[in-house]
């Protein structure tokens, strides 16, 4: 798999993409993430590739021409099966639309930065909007890490453990059940028995139960998406 981040911050991606999971990931060669910036098609001395909106709103906003370049650039070299934009307005990123895209084969994720970008570019060039919830940030670059971590750990190979991500909250529409380690008495607090029984069936059953207890409680908009 290979994800391309366009950005005009590309420092604010070195990080989240070259530890953890993911930067394991990308040294087992499981995905290729490569960070562009979008300056290198910027204009005059200062390469800038923001400029004032027609209409007079207040705030910068990144021009067509610098992205439309970097976006064929790479569609000339292989295909994509997505163009994203992160984007406040975009559908709210879930498990579901993670295991998809975990899927694919090439993707490109564009970060908005400044007051946004030219409609332009939405209309004619990106097939599909993300956002990571219903709030604002200064860019789209922490919330693209946020993606390309969600995507690459559902690669086999990336985990561990790869059953692990099959028991991650949202992957049934529910929440995790709670999950304990050693010892099992710490401060008077107690691991529940069920755990330490060494019965599949009993601790799954209440795993189970837990799981949509909790969801009931904390996230019941789950369960009504359901019905």
């Amino acid at each position: 798999m290979r994800i391309d981040i366009l950005t005009v911050v590309p420092e604010l991606l070195e990080s989240p993409l070259s530890h953890s999971i993911v930067g394991r990931a990308i040294k087992k060669g499981l995905v290729e993430i490569h960070v562009h910036n979008i300056r290198k098609y910027g204009k005059g001395p200062h390469k800038s590739v923001d400029d004032y909106s027609y209409g007079g709103d207040a705030g910068m906003v990144m021009m067509v021409e610098p992205v439309y370049k970097m976006i064929e650039e790479l569609k000339s070299e292989r295909e994509y099966d997505e163009v994203i934009y992160m984007s406040p307005d975009g559908e709210i990123l879930t498990q579901g639309i993670a295991n998809e895209l975990s899927l694919k084969g090439n993707i490109i994720i564009l970060c908005g930065h400044y007051k946004g970008i030219d409609h332009r570019i939405r209309e004619h060039l990106i097939t599909r909007e993300i956002s990571v919830g219903d709030y604002v940030v200064s860019g789209g670059e922490i919330p693209a890490a946020i993606v390309a971590d969600s995507i690459v750990r559902l690669i086999p190979g990336a985990l561990t453990d790869e059953t692990s991500a099959l028991s991650d909250s949202f992957q049934d529409d529910l929440l995790s059940p709670p999950i304990y380690t050693r010892p099992a008495e710490f401060n008077g607090w107690k691991v529940p028995d069920v755990l330490l029984s060494g019965n599949p069936k009993l601790i799954q059953a209440w795993q189970d139960e837990q799981a949509l207890e909790r969801t009931k409680l904390l996230r019941p908009g789950l369960l009504n998406k359901n019905l």
